[in-house]
């Protein structure tokens, strides 16, 4: 049976580009697949796959990478239909980190034809010592959601698996899957260098709509939970067959569950929750029910973002800004996931600026502007583990391994000076450690392959693979038996026995904790904190602040260009009548005086990641000719500093805005920050991935304060004793690359220096530069002080407006996020 058959006996017809993958995999071309979510790329490549390569029945003939263990599941279901039909001898089966230890031992005695796997389960099998016998007899790989994995580590892991793989098969077809993706080429060549790039469908429809709020705050602030929309969410959901509704953080995700819970105590049963934190069996059952109809809603993160087909999902609604229009567009993709449908997103904005937002992502979703996703530069730290790595599955000669590495792309300009040092740093640890036996990991043995001698150190490297560094989880469970889920340690650190919180959409209290094992029993509802998780805020894109800053110019020429930015019409008259509007060419700054001191406001719309290296810089410039001391502010559309004595901004400003070489705007964003604390907490996700400090042993835990106990050890040992440690150069990179984002800051202020700047000097916080006060003042007081402090603010700036409604302060601050969850901190500084 051709594909084209399977298709027609599916009441199916090819589309063209699927056509032209089965062509290129028939010639053993690799390639890379850009079509929109939905458009039909997996059965493109995996019909072509079971076309191209049916005759070949030997054991891993094709790897399938996912970039999601969550997703495995059902990208197997997805698979085993069409293999079934074209290729029936052929086995099938998925190994991730949630594959039982029964399960994998039965695949090593016969590996199945096909396998579903993660990036880091394939460095696993890389690992084994019969790697290049049952590895060398792939003949595809398959890498899904490839925008997913390519501007990470991860992504650089794979890498060097594939330079692998490649070494024992030179023939190795490669092809990558992605639907949201600005830089095509530069990902088809992190891929595998001169495949060719298939096109797919792209007009696929895209409707997206708000969730207007009953009328619009003219002086709102972010970091709440956003159910103050709770009616209207409900609403929409009932009025739908099934819906998903996305957040932000798996905090938001448990708080709207139970929200929707205690306004439809009828919905128990049909509605669902789903994050990555979830058991996997819980999560497996919740994806199943969907798929069957079974559930009106499921609550959920970007645990669902990826690759799991819901094709009965009538609508998608997104809590919050989503930030990005990749990620949108890729939540999106979740309705109407079938070729032919329309996909269709609801925008839920938690405070008034977000509406803008969603105004600007229509516009460049229409535009078909997108965020571009580059690869890191040779990271060192996942080279070290790569090596000891391919160590372990049969051994290295260096010279020969070198070549192989310089195939990967993130390391084809790595230095000979590198590679020594990185050789060195497995043999013995570097000169710091070289008296020390757990950093003789790697050894060259008579023949002069390198090897590791240690089957305990081999033990330990390998249950510690992975590049995914995060806080140490802790199983969550019943005293009675029972996992629910898992929860970072620092949360759990901070409760008491008999603390009640919510996790996995139940209201738990803490009995007690063993290792990490936190043992709970169920808890009468009432109130509680809300588990924390990292990575829990997305700055804003550089797309998408582009695109509000072109709307703010287009209200600013009398034009307001969808319902969205006609309602948020007075807070933007407001705006413009108390200071100015920003735009393209036009920089607002608002010098303000108050009882708390002399305030900047500054506008520049590039993200809380390069506001944070701005509001440094610009404190460090001024108080380099007269000290001064500093709290700042910052979100994503601006950046406060605040001060006790006056500072001429009109006339420092300009100056201190100046733009300088790319080395010296590194040197102040160092001097202005506190580098060494900041860039010692990056050296701890560095040891890790580069094996100086261990999450686990096999048979042991270790805690996070043990861990970071550990590196800072390392870290200062570095400093005073090997100062050219490039670990230490790696975390200095990364912290300016990563956290600050350096290049981005160079390239905002080149922006600012080409803009109008506009010192506004209102005389009272502006809608603009209210959020910002918010944001500091909630650092400093309880949350009971600062309700009556907004209240107060509140009353006074609406009638200095002209009138309006005061929104509830307390019940919005108690609803807004706990002592738990992750926010921007304000910061003192003094120059």
């Amino acid at each position: 049976m051709s594909p084209t058959d399977w298709l027609t006996s599916k009441g199916w017809s090819p589309f063209p580009f699927q056509k032209k993958v089965w062509q290129a995999m028939a010639k053993g071309q690799s390639g890379l697949l850009h079509a929109t979510t939905g458009a039909g790329k997996t059965l493109a490549v995996w019909l072509g796959a079971l076309q191209a390569l049916a005759h070949q029945e030997a054991p891993l003939t094709v790897l399938w990478i996912t970039p999601m263990r969550a997703l495995s599941h059902d990208t197997l279901l997805a698979l085993q239909d069409a293999a079934a039909g074209l290729a029936p001898d052929w086995t099938l089966a998925a190994r991730t980190g949630d594959t039982s230890s029964s399960e994998r031992a039965s695949q090593q005695r016969r590996w199945p034809t096909a396998l579903v796997t993660t990036p880091e389960s394939l460095s696993l099998m890389l690992s084994r010592a019969d790697a290049p016998e049952v590895l060398r007899r792939v003949k595809l790989v398959v890498v899904d959601e490839w925008h997913e994995l390519l501007g990470s580590k991860r992504g650089v892991q794979l890498q060097l698996a594939l330079a692998r793989l490649r070494h024992w098969n030179p023939g190795l077809m490669t092809w990558g899957l992605s639907a949201t993706l600005a830089n095509l080429e530069e990902a088809r060549d992190t891929l595998a260098s001169g495949a060719v790039i298939v096109r797919g469908a792209q007009d696929k429809k895209i409707v997206i709509d708000t969730l207007l709020p009953p009328r619009i705050e003219r002086f709102a602030w972010g970091g709440h939970m956003g159910l103050t929309m709770l009616p209207a969410v409900v609403a929409r959901i009932e009025a739908a067959a099934n819906t998903l509704v996305f957040t932000n953080t798996r905090s938001q995700c448990e708080r709207w569950f139970q929200a929707l819970l205690e306004a439809r105590p009828d919905w128990a049963g049909l509605i669902a929750l789903h994050h990555g934190s979830v058991d996997a069996e819980l999560r497996r059952w919740v994806e199943g029910a969907m798929k069957a109809g079974q559930l009106k809603c499921v609550v959920c993160t970007a645990s669902l973002d990826l690759g799991v087909d819901f094709l009965p999902v009538e609508q998608v609604l997104q809590i919050g800004s989503a930030k990005g229009v990749a990620r949108l567009l890729q939540r999106a993709g979740r309705s109407g996931h079938a070729p032919g449908r329309a996909s269709r997103v609801t925008l839920v904005p938690t405070h008034s600026l977000e509406i803008v937002e969603a105004s600007a992502l229509r516009a460049a979703v229409q535009a078909g502007d997108m965020e571009p996703r580059r690869p890191p530069e040779a990271p060192l730290d996942v080279l070290v583990q790569h090596l000891v790595t391919v160590a372990l599955g049969g051994g290295f000669r260096p010279d020969e391994l070198l070549a192989e590495v310089r195939t990967a792309p993130s390391y084809a300009g790595l230095g000979d000076d590198a590679w020594q040092w990185a050789l060195a740093f497995v043999r013995h640890g570097g000169e710091s450690l070289r008296a020390y036996p757990d950093f003789q990991r790697v050894m060259p043995d008579e023949d002069g392959v390198w090897r590791v001698p240690d089957v305990r150190l081999a033990r330990r490297h390998r249950s510690n693979i992975g590049t995914i560094v995060s806080d140490a989880a802790m199983n969550v469970q019943f005293v009675t038996g029972g996992r629910i889920a898992t929860v970072e340690e620092s949360f759990i650190a901070r409760l008491r026995a008999g603390d009640v919180f919510l996790l996995g959409g139940r209201s738990l209290e803490l009995v007690r904790v063993e290792g990490l094992t936190a043992y709970v029993r169920t808890a009468p509802p009432g109130k509680a904190l809300l588990p924390r998780w990292d990575g829990g805020q997305f700055p804003i894109s550089d797309t998408l602040s582009h695109a509000m800053l072109v709307r703010f110019d287009e209200v600013g020429q009398g034009r307001h260009a969808d319902r969205e930015m006609r309602f948020v019409a007075p807070l933007l008259a407001l705006q413009a009548q108390w200071s100015a509007l920003p735009g393209e060419s036009r920089l607002v700054a608002e010098v303000m005086t108050s009882a708390d001191g002399h305030h900047l406001f500054l506008f520049p719309f590039a993200g809380r990641t390069v506001h944070l290296g701005l509001a440094s810089l610009l404190a460090w410039r001024a108080g380099r000719d007269t000290p001064a001391t500093f709290m700042m502010a910052i979100n994503d559309y601006g950046l406060e500093l605040l001060s006790a004595t006056d500072v001429d901004w009109a006339s420092r400003l300009p100056d201190l805005l100046e733009p300088v070489s790319r080395d010296t705007l590194r040197e102040e964003v160092l001097a202005s920050l506190n580098a060494s604390e900041l860039a010692r907490r990056r050296f701890r996700q560095i040891a890790r991935i580069a094996g100086l400090i261990f999450q686990s042993h096999p048979g042991e835990a270790r805690s996070q304060r043990q861990l970071q106990a550990s590196a800072s050890l390392y870290f200062d040992v570095f400093r005073e004793h090997d100062p050219d440690n490039r670990l230490l150069w790696q975390a200095q990179a990364e912290l300016l690359s990563a956290e600050l984002d350096v290049d981005a800051l160079a390239q905002t202020l080149a922006r600012m220096a080409a803009q109008t700047l506009d010192i506004q000097r209102p005389s009272r916080p502006t809608p603009l530069a209210f959020p910002l006060l918010v944001e500091r003042l909630r650092e400093r007081t309880s949350t009971e002080s600062l309700a009556q402090r907004l209240s107060r603010m509140l009353a006074e700036l609406e009638a200095a407006a002209g009138g309006g409604e005061v929104v509830d302060v307390k019940d919005r601050l108690a609803f807004g996020q706990s002592r738990a969850e992750p926010r921007t901190r304000s910061r003192r500084r003094r120059r």
